[in-house]
């Protein structure tokens, strides 16, 4: 099943984008740029908090579908993070698309004095939480008796305006991560892996190891891979009439350790640069073939942005939108 594009942004509230008293603005700009979704990451740093912030978005935007990309788990409670949600849901309208996620920023956990727990407990600890806010998000009866959690008769409320619940986003680039998003999410953000010291795997940029990452959803969602929507994230966009140029420019950039957070564990060509999904270099038109192209190859049709790069990639929506 081919699905047809939706187009996300984002936005933090930091100085970059213009601070906190901005993002309402930056917001608004999205959903007048066409784009289907606005979302919130969830870090302690220099941004807005999500939940917060979303709750403004409510009143301050009518049509564009309103996201966290992702919340940590660790950090909320998932009775307390479900009542949150469908309070959201019930102020937008039913625009909300919860994303949420293990959480993996060790420093930020450090600085809260929260306990940043192993990898295999933080995934089984999300799990649980996925089962908990699947019913409460629903206005369901939660009784639920885990490793992590235990929920006695509470009763998910508000009810969600939308049905049965607003969906369910989680991102991740392991293979643990990609396999219990395929048995829980609605939609999965398909990112690429970090290394311990919390650097992107530059090998995982590439279209073939994305493809990879997408066959491990196949295996693990099995009958349920057609009901879920995949998505990505283009890291840089480029607008040039010269794409091999400027691929050759990024290899050379890398061969420098620029940008400092990618770990650069293989040698790729400008071949492979020009073919990643999470780099987009060329002109409007050829930007849109080259995401037609990820599709066709990855099944992948959900695609995002990051708020520096709205304004280079508003001109593309509208040569997809609708396919």
């Amino acid at each position: 099943m081919t699905r047809k594009f939706r187009f996300g942004a984002g936005g933090e509230g930091n100085k970059d984008e213009g601070g906190a008293r901005r993002f309402v603005q930056l917001a608004q700009t999205a959903e007048e740029y066409g784009f289907d979704t606005f979302a919130i990451p969830d870090h302690l740093g220099n941004q807005v908090g999500p939940i917060a912030a979303l709750g403004a978005l409510t009143q301050a935007t009518s049509t564009i579908r309103l996201a966290t990309s992702v919340l940590a788990n660790g950090w909320r409670h998932p009775a307390l993070l479900a009542k949150e949600a469908t309070t959201i849901d019930v102020l937008s309208k039913g625009r909300l698309e919860l994303g949420i996620g293990a959480g993996w920023m060790k420093e930020e956990f450090d600085k809260a004095g929260i306990e940043f727990e192993s990898p295999g407990v933080r995934i089984r600890r999300l799990e649980e939480a996925l089962i908990i806010l699947d019913g409460l998000l629903r206005g369901e009866e939660v009784n639920f008796d885990g490793e992590f959690y235990q929920i006695k008769g509470l009763v998910g409320s508000p009810r969600p305006r939308q049905g049965p619940r607003p969906p369910i986003a989680v991102g991740g680039g392991g293979p643990k991560m990609l396999a219990l998003a395929a048995k829980y999410a609605d939609v999965i953000s398909v990112a690429t892996g970090t290394t311990r010291e919390g650097q992107l795997r530059l090998s995982d940029m590439t279209i073939e190891k994305t493809i990879e990452r997408v066959d491990v959803i196949r295996q693990a969602a099995g009958d349920r891979f057609d009901d879920i929507e995949l998505n990505w994230t283009i890291a840089t966009i480029v607008i040039t009439d010269d794409r091999e140029a400027t691929a050759d420019m990024a290899l050379k950039a890398l061969e420098q350790g620029y940008p400092p957070n990618i770990a650069r564990d293989v040698t790729l060509t400008v071949d492979d640069i020009l073919a990643s999904p999470y780099l987009a270099f060329g002109t409007f038109e050829q930007i849109a073939d080259q995401i037609r192209e990820v599709r066709r190859r990855t099944s992948m049709s959900y695609v995002g942005v990051f708020p520096t790069q709205m304004d280079a990639f508003a001109p593309v929506i509208p040569l997809l939108r609708g396919e």
